[in-house]
């Protein structure tokens, strides 16, 4: 038979005291490898406070440090903040002059020159994807969802029962005083044969402040109304848009492609896409967004096939920065 060794009690005579037991716990190896101390270690408790530690500091670094949040830019704040660039910018639209009415596709069939690549006129090759009116959407279909306005009815029967001819000459007669008015305030505007456009333009003024105008660009017949094409549109034909833009240093003459909202570095790997913009010819042409896609792109494909361009390719031999790097490995070759 083979004798089964016996461990000592836990506990009478012949036991080995608890304080004894946790030093021999404590010094005995656990594995071969280690000849040192052993300690108990409390998972949970690095976890926990490690974690704490870190969200305090994430919190704290980030109020300190991290880029400002902005409100909003929408029809309201614009309208409240600056509503004579409002009322200019809607005379705009109604009388057809604005930036949307003139730009061409993706929106309407204006003879707009747009982006092009030499004989290729890359904005007109889709078509009008997404049709924009400029008078109808941005001003007379929101001023005719406004019930119970007795003046603004009357302005807008005369409106629609006038020929074309006549709309034309009271929206650009009134625009044309009003570019003229001290700071476009309407109140300021010279007297004029103007019909029904200045109470439509006023009442479309009260629908904005009120943030009813930001809804009724928004409809789109769906349940979710995500399309922010024609508030953006609207709000970018005036002048408020682009002064919020470079007040917070994000114009493309302030790199603001790799800019963060205010003064505030962003995504630093764009730099090369937005140097192209402070360098001529580029800060002058027209063309601008499509030079850069295509130097973009030819440096792209460049890039892509360095290991196959002969001369290129041998730079890493002619400039070894892998051998500094990696010193410790070609110190001893052989190994």
């Amino acid at each position: 038979m083979t004798a089964v060794p016996t461990l000592p009690p836990q506990h009478g005579p012949g036991a080995t005291p608890p304080a004894d037991r946790r030093a021999e716990r404590s010094t005995r190896p656990t594995d071969r490898s280690w000849s040192g101390r052993n300690r108990e270690y409390d998972l949970l408790k690095e976890f926990v406070v490690a974690l704490v530690v870190v969200g305090l500091l994430t919190a704290g670094l980030a109020a300190l440090f991290s880029s400002p949040d902005e409100p909003q830019v929408t029809l309201t704040s614009w309208s409240r903040s600056t509503p004579n660039d409002f009322v200019a910018t809607a005379a705009t639209e109604l009388d057809g002059t604005s930036a949307s009415a003139t730009y061409g596709a993706p929106y309407n069939h204006a003879p707009g020159a747009g982006q092009k690549i030499g004989p290729v006129a890359l904005q007109h090759i889709a078509g009008v994807t997404q049709p924009v009116d400029a008078a109808t959407d941005f001003v007379l279909r929101p001023l005719s969802g406004i019930p119970g306005d007795v003046a603004l009815t009357t302005a807008l029967n005369s409106w629609n029962t006038a020929p074309a001819p006549q709309q034309a000459a009271w929206s650009g007669d009134y625009d044309t005083a009003l570019q003229k008015a001290p700071d476009n305030n309407p109140a300021n505007v010279a007297a004029g044969n103007y019909g029904p456009v200045p109470v439509m333009l006023d009442r479309l003024l009260g629908l904005a402040k009120a943030g009813g105008l930001d809804g009724a660009l928004l409809l789109q017949g769906a349940f979710f109304q995500t399309d922010y094409t024609k508030p953006l549109l609207f709000i970018a034909d005036g002048t408020y848009l682009a002064d919020k833009g470079n007040q917070e240093h994000l114009a493309g003459k302030q790199w603001g492609m790799m800019n963060e909202t205010g003064n505030y570095p962003g995504q630093s790997w764009l730099w090369l896409y937005t140097f192209w913009y402070q360098v001529p010819p580029f800060t002058t042409s027209g063309n601008a967004d499509a030079l850069v896609m295509v130097v973009m792109a030819v440096l792209s494909i460049g890039l892509v096939c360095v290991p196959f361009i002969p001369g290129l390719r041998s730079i890493p031999r002619w400039i070894p920065v892998h051998r500094l790097i990696w010193r410790s490995y070609y110190r001893n070759p052989g190994t």
